[in-house]
Formats: structure tokens, sequence, C-alpha cells
């Protein structure tokens, strides 16, 4: 995919109304690895607006959304965030599968098991994922789900063009579940937390995907329809003694 190819960011609500209508963005011949945040930020909670640790909400939108995906399209699973405590915390890029399919009870196993932990290596998760699609000879996807910025020194825009001149298609779109912008108060007022967007929305920007931010587990739900979906998702099957058009 040539850099520069056009763009969409859709809003939570466009999301929803794609994700109800069936809409989606990738043809389920192409495989699709799923980029997932294990990193010590999907545990916080009591702070930055968080109700509940980020993890939690995430397991709940993976455990809906994933099975339908998996009967479509064949599925892999990428995470970074936690080590072994002798492990750099940035060198924990750790790829489970390639894809598959009837992949949802290993990714859903997987991130059941998860104790989010480390640093935010994206660039080198979203490079690996890559590989495994074998991106420079086959279309392919990926789907990031992140809640913050690069934290390890990887260049998330730099591998972008090199992934938009150098693949055979591959499309990455970007989640930002709950990212959260620097605290900032008036003086005699109480403080909040900025809205803010991934850095990590360039690698969309770049390949032609879709950078969703959500706020809630329906907000997820549907940005995880929408992104990892298909053409034919929400297709209705024919009657029994339909004629064929």
């Amino acid at each position: 995919m040539a850099a520069g190819t056009h763009f969409r960011t859709l809003s939570v609500a466009a999301c929803l109304a794609l994700a109800g209508t069936g809409q989606a963005s990738e043809v389920c011949t192409e495989d699709a690895v799923i980029v997932f945040d294990g990193s010590g930020s999907m545990s916080e909670m009591g702070f930055n607006n968080l109700g509940e640790p980020r993890i939690f909400e995430a397991r709940r939108a993976v455990r809906q959304v994933v099975p339908e995906i998996a009967r479509m399209r064949r599925l892999g699973l990428v995470i970074y965030g936690p080590g072994a405590p002798e492990t750099d915390s940035c060198d924990t890029v750790d790829t489970r599968f390639a894809p598959r399919w009837e992949a949802d009870g290993l990714i859903i196993s997987e991130i059941e098991a998860l104790r989010p932990s480390g640093e935010t290596p994206i660039a080198d998760a979203v490079a690996q994922a890559a590989e495994l699609l074998r991106y420079r000879e086959r279309p392919g996807a990926i789907v990031l789900v992140t809640d913050g910025k690069e934290t390890c020194g990887g260049a998330p825009c730099q591998l972008a063009a090199e992934l938009a001149a150098t693949g055979a298609d591959l499309t990455v779109h970007v989640i930002g579940y709950k990212v959260r912008g620097d605290f900032f108060a008036w003086e005699g007022q109480p403080g909040d937390y900025a809205d803010t967007e991934s850095t990590a929305r360039c690698l969309a920007d770049a390949t032609g995907g879709e950078y969703v931010g959500a706020e809630s587990v329906d907000d997820l739900i549907a940005a995880l329809r929408v992104t990892l979906g298909c053409n034919v998702y929400g297709v209705l099957e024919p009657l029994p003694g339909a004629r064929a058009e």
C-alpha cells in the first residue's frame, strides 16, 4: 500500500453504527493479527478517571467479539508488556501464535491469563505482527489495541512509512482504549486529564487503516467488530428454498 493512502478516523457513534449494520473493513480471505497491549497501565485503576482496570473490560469485549470473527477469518495474536523478572521491560513482545482458523478459544484463554506489566514496545510488536503475516508477499490486517504511547524508544510513525512502502497491502487499524493525556488543573480548580489520541495513530494513517477511540466496553466491542470483521459479517443467510438471483 503506497504511502499517503486515504485513511479514516471513526467516531464511536460511526463505529457503533457500522457494527450494527454488519459493515466491516476487511475481506475474510485476508489473515489478521491482534496486537494486544499487556503493559502495566492496563491494570491501573483509581485515577485517570478509571473505575476498574482496563484489562477487565478488555477481557469482556474479547469474549464477546472474537468467537464471532473466528468463524470468518484466520486470526493470530501478539502480546506485549509482561515478561519474566529477569527480562528487560521492553524486550517483551510475545508472538503467541500465527493466524489460524477457530482461534477464539486460544485468544480468549491468553487474554484471560494475562497479567499486565512492563512497558509499551508498540513499534516492535507491530513489526513482529507484520512479519507473522508475511506482509511483503500478501495482504493482511493488524488490529492494535493500546491504551497509550510507545515507551521503549521505538518509532511507530517511521515503521508505518516502511510498512506502507514495502508491504503488499497491509492495513493497520488502531484502537485507542481509554487513552489518557497529561493531567492539568487551573489554580484553585479540580484537575482532569486531557483528551488525547494514541501516538500510534500514524500506523493507521499511513496504511489506510482506521483509528477508533474507545471509552467503554460497548465502544471497544464495536471497534473490534469493525476493525476485525469482514465484508460478509452480518449478511443474512438465504431462506430455505429461496432461489438465488
